[in-house]
């Protein structure tokens, strides 16, 4: 009965991310019926340029997967593409790859349509937008240096020819099976204003949901049957280019269930940790040498990066991290959303670096290309730890918890 207890504790304090999950599952699968996703992506991929490939590449990836939520979906498709292209350059595969991998790993952690960057704020007890704009402080800056570290090597190739026959079949294909209109940025614009004026997730990402839907039959002429069915089956493009089939075939509330099926074992497991003690004992001993806050974000981003690890699994890293230093966060006056961003620093961030993770085996597997050899040039995923590191030492960003939050926690802990 108490590890039953403990596990459902733990599912339901997921309960919000999945929702919201089985949400962003429609706006997928709208905002590509509508042409949202595929103008986000015809106007990415004309930013190419041989003289600066590397940060193009490192850019158009973070669109696509901002767009899509999903880093696996952006190296899998126009990562392929970009990975040809650059070897047709004579760039070695291991800086592109690297390049590919920080430009979707941007967005795999930024994009409210991520599974991770929903499963970070529930288990940290954070609101999902304010996740999202206090990971922009550590975030934007590792980008940034990142974005200059591939313009320097970018530098050295830039007479080279670049061979974009790829990019034009993608471009070609778009615009003939989409109407292109640059009006259809205007739903992610305004998810993103959603974000910075605060307005709560769901019913803010159910507005983008109406949107998609709106969107689809103003720009693509599309009927009610056509869009219950992106929003519950997702979008099935049958273009005849596998490329852009790949790319667009994904989505819907039922294509979230793999996903959901997968954070319900994770919760469990950490709740199993959690109600048999396991998880206090381990967080014990490591606690008491985070005798400040500097020390506190070095032992989360340390113990996320050993799950990662020691799991291979990228959820479970973002988990019982979550679930061991969430008491510690509170008990320091810290805000969740402290918590939360150490969290996707580390956990999301430093999947793709490890060959027996999942993502770093899908990686090696998608691109070819062995993470130990890409590991070096994905300047975002390895700078971004020690971004966060610096912040915790410093107190740069470091909010403290509101009095609401107080409250909260000091109900949560009364109730348990």
């Amino acid at each position: 009965n108490e590890l039953e207890d403990g596990v459902l504790k733990t599912i339901n304090m997921g309960m919000q991310a999945i929702l919201i999950l089985m949400i962003i599952g429609m706006i997928i699968g709208t905002w590509i019926l509508s042409g949202v996703v595929p103008t986000m992506i015809y106007y990415g991929l004309q930013i190419l340029s041989p003289g600066i490939f590397l940060v193009a590449t490192a850019l158009i990836c973070c669109v696509v997967s901002l767009a899509t939520g999903s880093s696996w979906t952006t190296a899998g498709t126009v990562g392929i593409a970009l990975l040809g292209i650059g070897q047709g350059m004579g760039m070695p595969a291991p800086i592109v790859a690297g390049a590919i991998i920080s430009g979707a790993y941007f967005g795999d952690k930024m994009s409210p349509l991520s599974d991770t960057t929903n499963l970070a704020p529930a288990m940290a007890g954070s609101n999902l937008f304010d996740h999202v704009r206090h990971m922009a402080y550590t975030t934007g800056p590792s980008l940034l240096i990142a974005l200059v570290l591939y313009g320097i090597i970018g530098a050295g190739y830039a007479g080279k020819e670049l061979d974009t026959a790829q990019i034009q079949e993608i471009l070609t294909t778009l615009s003939s099976s989409f109407n292109i209109n640059i009006l259809l940025l205007l739903p992610p614009v305004l998810v993103i204003a959603m974000v910075v004026f605060k307005v709560p997730a769901v019913p803010g990402l159910i507005g983008g949901v109406l949107l998609g839907c709106v969107f689809a039959v103003l720009f693509q002429g599309a009927d009610f049957g056509a869009i219950l069915s992106a929003s519950n089956d997702g979008f099935v493009s049958e273009t005849g280019v596998v490329l852009i089939d790949d790319l667009l075939t994904r989505g819907g509330m039922q294509g979230m269930m793999w996903t959901v099926s997968l954070i319900l074992c994770a919760l469990s497991f950490g709740g199993i940790l959690e109600s048999t003690g396991m998880l206090g004992v381990i967080a014990g001993s490591i606690l008491k040498l985070a005798v400040n806050t500097g020390l506190l974000v070095t032992a989360t981003i340390l113990s996320c990066f050993t799950v990662n690890v020691i799991t291979g699994e990228q959820y479970l890293s973002i988990v019982i991290p979550g679930r061991m230093y969430k008491d510690a966060y509170a008990e320091r006056g810290l805000a969740p959303v402290n918590l939360s961003r150490a969290l996707e620093d580390a956990g999301t961030i430093t999947s793709p670096l490890i060959p027996w993770n999942t993502c770093g085996a899908f990686m090696y597997g998608t691109l070819g290309v062995h993470p130990f050899a890409y590991a070096p040039y994905a300047f975002l995923n390895l700078i971004n730890p020690f971004v966060s590191i610096f912040y915790g030492f410093t107190g740069i960003t470091m909010i403290k918890m509101t009095e609401e939050e107080k409250a909260a926690y000091a109900a949560s802990k009364l109730h348990a």
